[in-house]
């Protein structure tokens, strides 16, 4: 239908009908959004339960914002009545809850600290950051040379939602490198502006898609889905329309009419696009079985946009090719009745090499990939500090370096312990005796519960800060009736991390149980597919490991989030299992007509071109993360990007190419191919490439 004479029309009206609601759904995507952290934990943590139990003491959802003045020769009584001006003043600001702590003067007389607690409405960070830029502007009015910074978690969220604005810096650079590749592929001006206008409708539809599904549903997105979404269906859609237009363009040499030309491409390549597309999609719902909301909400977001971008691609890009005609390859068109010469290009050159020698080369390849994979032991994926998320030196990053120099490294943060008031003495007695745990308040009253803050020794968004609310947290938990509970912006990320480590243990396993099965049938094999998997995960390990080298000893970064791993993963294998599957599905067709060997050189050779240019464009749209001043977009695109790149050139080139040739048939058993004999074996360094239709 896409390519029919009269269907072409009706799909681009239906297209045109449908980005009209979509447009203006897509913008209040924002709206929906939950960007701080406690809201990704699930009901079940116990810092959520401390959260609904403090409300009462209206501690509950608020944040303090830590107001750090400084001066190098010392603050002056003027500066402390400035200070104490400003906490009336900061009164007077929406979201700003209780009675502010503060002024209080630091031991050294360099330094003055003011606690501010700010409600977290229901635009979460988003109304955080609007509030922090309200008291940045009291803060600086009068500020005489004194040094003014927000700090604390407050002014970590007001600082990410700073960083996760550059979304639409990141669209635009994706953009462009796709554009740049698209450009180098197929050297055309023009045929590059159809695949971008079908990626730019099918991300517009599928952040839609996830408004409705957040508003309605439940479904929890944040900024960082948001960037992630947008990475992923400019990636994952392009690489659809490369082996689309690939396809379309060898059969404009086969076909006058270039509306049979187009039926017979989506013919040939539409089953593998769909395998790969619904392989990625599966893999990412399976992130559902997460416990932590953000990732449990990441999954279905992103199947969302890479089933879209599928249907985009099969359906809208097709009717735009189709309209355009064959002047859209301009300045080179393919001619009817032309045949393209056949170069002696590189795949094929590395098919012939490899076919000389393929075990030594497998199991030199496998080998090198188990050396960069030993890395992976030095990767601190245990979670980052606040002031350790971003790449630049933030407002929070520099207050926090002033006031760790001036105050308590805890003070302004404390742990909360929710309790019955009935015990309440009792826990404050043992929560002394916690080490890492400093002054303890008297408990606050109400209701029959009490709450008791306890300042932390130590950097409460540090390692060391969580080990003491581990700590803390047995110690309360072993006071019969006390019913016990310890919260605060601490406990939170300790629950976050351990959610995330449990995530990673339970969802991993059962996406390569998944991806195993669905390669099962698609190749109606079990030996390829298991050897396939053993690949991707090889190379996972590979990348994962070079990774860790590159942020300790390259980029410097203080470790990586505990979801780190997961997403790694679960994006490096469904994107790696996509490009075997669009060459081992071709060598599967050669190989029913003229058997595996052959079936191997042919689907390296003819494949190599259009799944090389596919890695680039994934590869080059998860670089562009690196765009957002954040260390974890930074790693994850970094990751994802060199994993890309070493499962094209490498891993699917060299190592599964290797594989197919010596195992031969056997890669197909049970199925009949296994046993069908290869009659006659090419001279080796020789392949017969003689173009064969089927596959991509």
């Amino acid at each position: 239908m896409p390519g029919g004479r009269v269907g072409k029309w009706v799909v681009l009206a239906l297209w045109a009908v449908l980005l009209v609601p979509a447009l203006m759904l897509a913008g209040q995507l924002g709206d929906v959004e939950k960007n701080d952290n406690s809201a990704w934990l699930p009901g079940n943590a116990e810092s959520t339960k401390v959260v609904e139990r403090a409300e009462r003491f209206q501690l509950g959802d608020t944040l303090p914002a830590i107001v750090i003045y400084d001066r190098a020769e010392g603050v002056t009584p003027a500066d402390l009545a400035e200070a104490q001006a400003d906490v009336e003043a900061f009164k007077g600001i929406d979201n700003v809850v209780g009675q502010p702590h503060g002024p209080l003067k630091a031991q050294d007389g360099k330094a003055i600290q003011t606690v501010v607690q700010l409600h977290k409405d229901q635009t979460g960070w988003e109304g955080i950051g609007k509030t922090v830029a309200a008291m940045n502007k009291v803060g600086e009015e009068n500020a005489n040379g004194l040094g003014f910074h927000i700090t604390g978690p407050a002014g970590y969220a007001a600082d990410s939602i700073k960083a996760f604005s550059g979304g639409g810096a990141l669209t635009t650079i994706t953009a462009l490198v796709v554009v740049v590749i698209l450009l180098l592929t197929y050297r055309s001006p023009v045929l590059p502006l159809l695949p971008l206008l079908t990626v730019g409708v099918a991300l517009v539809t599928s952040e839609a898609v996830i408004y409705l599904l957040a508003k309605n549903v439940g479904l929890v997105v944040n900024k960082q889905t948001s960037f992630i979404l947008t990475v992923l269906v400019f990636g994952a859609a392009t690489d659809y329309a490369l082996l689309l237009i690939s396809r379309y363009r060898e059969e404009l040499l086969r076909h006058e009419d270039r509306h049979e030309a187009m039926a017979e491409a989506l013919y040939r390549s539409g089953p593998a696009i769909v395998a790969s597309a619904a392989t990625v999609a599966v893999s990412l719902m399976l992130l559902m079985l997460a416990t932590l909301n953000s990732t449990q909400g990441l999954g279905p977001a992103c199947a969302v946009g890479v089933l879209i971008g599928l249907l985009a691609m099969v359906t809208l890009m097709p009717a735009l090719l189709v309209v355009c005609g064959r002047w859209i390859f301009w300045p080179v068109k393919p001619s009817y009745g032309s045949a393209e010469a056949v170069k002696d290009g590189i795949w094929t050159k590395v098919g012939t090499a490899v076919s000389g020698r393929p075990r030594i080369v497998w199991i030199g390849t496998a080998l090198v990939l188990a050396v960069m994979a030993i890395g992976v032991f030095g990767l601190k994926a245990d979670g980052l500090s606040n002031k350790d998320q971003f790449t630049n030196a933030t407002q929070m990053v520099v207050g926090e370096e002033i006031r760790s120099g001036h105050f308590p490294a805890g003070s302004g943060d404390p742990v909360l312990v929710v309790a019955k008031a009935a015990s309440a003495e009792q826990v404050r007695t043992v929560l002394s005796g916690v080490p890492g745990v400093g002054e303890v308040s008297a408990p606050m009253v109400k209701d029959g519960e009490a709450i008791l803050l306890g300042e932390l020794k130590d950097d409460p968004s540090s390692t060391t800060a969580m080990r003491t609310v581990e700590q803390a947290r047995i110690a309360v938990h072993r006071i019969e009736g006390a019913d016990a509970r310890v919260g605060g912006s601490t406990a939170v990320m300790l629950d976050t991390q351990e959610a995330a480590a449990r995530d990673s243990k339970v969802i991993i396993p059962i996406v390569l149980v998944v991806v195993l099965l669905i390669l099962a049938l698609l190749l109606r094999a079990i030996v390829a597919p298991l050897l396939l998997m053993a690949t991707v995960v090889l190379s996972f390990g590979a990348a994962l490991g070079v990774s860790s080298l590159m942020f300790h000893q390259v980029f410097h970064f203080a470790g990586a989030e505990a979801s780190f791993p997961l997403l790694t993963f679960v994006f490096l294998v469904a994107l790696g299992i996509d490009y075997n599957i669009f060459l081992v599905t071709r060598v599967r067709e050669v190989a029913l007509l003229h058997g595996t060997r052959r079936g191997a050189l042919t689907g390296l050779s003819t494949t190599g071109g259009v799944i090389t240019s596919a890695g680039l464009v994934l590869a080059g749209t998860f670089a562009a993360m690196a765009s957002l001043p954040l260390v974890f977009a930074a790693e994850l695109g970094f990751a994802v990007a060199f994993g890309v790149l070493l499962d094209t050139m490498i891993v699917r080139s060299v190592l599964v190419t290797a594989l197919t040739l010596d195992v031969g048939r056997w890669m197909w058993w049970p199925s009949k191919l296994f046993r069908r004999h290869d009659a006659i074996e090419p001279l080796a360094g020789k392949p017969d490439l003689e173009p064969v239709l089927g596959g991509v």
